[in-house]
């Protein structure tokens, strides 16, 4: 049953780093340092240093007002592809780091996997909302994006399997969702080109 909790927690962890690695570092950290979680397990104990949580904070706030800016918001992500899926898979293990070798090697590999999965997901849905000229709706899902890593960042430690459970039926809907908006764009473009191909063909 711990080696479950141990790899529920791991991958908990790497789902909120594949959303927002800053903001996972910094809730966690805080949270570890003013006593709101923990003791946290393996090497995570680290992300409570006063200068790591001041270094994630200042990124969270700069990863928030640049994805709030349309096509910026899209490069942001994909660059961080590269970013979040070794960052994830390191906090996995880091987080399993006192468990079986066994659990250890689960964590970096299901961990590295689900954070890349949940970075491309994320990155689908962001494309798709950069379509709209305005940042309020970057805005929207930069607020929502941020509520979903801080429940995580709280919840993986106090109901791990629950947390991990409620980030895969997240993800599997936001996938759903990214599916559906790509299928609205397309037909909303494909009427767009008949409305402007009808006048040609009656003259």
């Amino acid at each position: 049953m711990n080696s479950l909790v141990t790899l529920a927690q791991s991958l908990s962890i790497a789902y909120a780093s594949g959303i927002s690695l800053y903001a996972t570092v910094t809730l966690v950290g805080i949270g570890e340092r003013y006593g709101w979680i923990g003791p946290l397990p393996g090497l995570l104990s680290v992300l409570g240093n006063p200068i790591i949580i001041g270094i994630a904070a200042f990124l969270t706030l700069v990863e928030f007002l640049a994805t709030l800016i349309p096509g910026v918001a899209s490069a942001w992500e994909v660059a961080h592809t590269m970013i979040r899926t070794p960052a994830a898979a390191a906090l996995a293990i880091a987080t399993a780091w006192h468990a079986d070798p066994m659990i250890i090697a689960l964590a970096g590999l299901l961990g590295g996997g689900l954070g890349l999965t949940t970075n491309l997901t994320k990155l689908g849905l962001r494309v798709a909302v950069d379509a709209s000229p305005e940042p309020v709706s970057n805005g929207i899902v930069n607020t929502a994006e941020l509520g979903i890593v801080a429940a995580m960042c709280y919840s993986m430690w106090q109901h791990p399997i629950v947390a991990l459970v409620a980030a895969l039926t997240l993800l599997a809907l936001t996938m759903l969702l990214v599916r559906a908006v790509w299928r609205a764009i397309r037909n909303l473009l494909s009427e767009q080109k008949l409305s402007r191909s009808a006048p040609s063909q009656h003259p």
